[in-house]
């Protein structure tokens, strides 16, 4: 059950980015340097706890490459599909989210979120215990997305009641997917464990060009770049500690 209580614990933070907008007014340029930062730790996870981990692993490039792109190509058509249901503005700060579906806003937020999870047990599969480096950055980059979508659902009409379940209940999947990256890979092979790593690695960084990194930049201007580094910067200093 720890991969479970770890995987809630990342995805947590969701639960109180939506508490910190329903209290209190996020600037719109803190919010996108907010996000900024989070990208900077998502990159720098991707770059040294999934690809570079995968690579060991695997002992090779192609199962890296195969599964970054693998990885890629699956989000990007899930995405499109989440899009088409209605959840296309699941993430958008400023509203709109009421032309769309509920369900489709719900699964949507799911599906940026179950990647991380996974890879958060199969942490606890290849290192003995949940990465650190890996934990910190899912839990940074969660808050974000959770204030600019909370924001939205917000503006949108969906009362805190409902956002704060929404995010209850994404903690929990999360927490579930966790569980699920423990127990399906705990014999698996270093290949496979590799493939996944890097399927991971593709699908995350997929959703970052998608949705966090330009939300960042349309609140936050020019700066979101350093801040950007500045978030990758502790990521790494925090993996190589590790």
């Amino acid at each position: 059950m720890a991969a479970f209580a770890w995987g809630f614990v990342a995805a947590s933070s969701l639960i109180v980015g939506g508490a910190i907008v329903l209290r209190y007014h996020v600037r719109e340029r803190a919010l996108g340097m907010v996000m900024a930062f989070g990208s900077g730790v998502l990159i720098s996870a991707v770059a040294f706890e999934l690809v570079d981990e995968a690579f060991t692993t695997g002992g090779g490039t192609g199962r890296v490459a195969l599964g970054l792109f693998a990885g890629s190509i699956v989000f990007f058509a899930g995405d499109a599909l989440v899009d088409r249901m209605g959840g296309a503005k699941r993430k958008h700060s400023g509203g709109g989210q009421a032309d769309g579906s509920g369900p489709a806003i719900v699964l949507g937020i799911v599906l940026d979120g179950i990647p991380e999870s996974i890879v958060l047990g199969l942490t606890i599969v290849t290192g003995g215990s949940v990465s650190a480096a890996f934990l910190v950055a899912v839990t940074l980059s969660n808050l974000p997305e959770a204030i600019a979508a909370t924001s939205g659902l917000s503006r949108s009409g969906w009362s805190g009641r409902s956002i704060l379940g929404l995010w209850t209940l994404v903690s929990v999947v999360s927490g579930l997917a966790a569980l699920l990256g423990f127990t399906a890979f705990d014999s698996a092979s270093n290949g496979t464990i590799a493939f996944v790593l890097a399927f991971a690695g593709g699908a995350i960084l997929t959703m970052l060009a998608d949705t966090m990194m330009p939300e960042a930049f349309e609140h936050g201007g020019r700066l979101v770049g350093l801040v950007t580094t500045l978030g990758f910067a502790l990521a790494f200093g925090i993996s190589a500690l590790e």
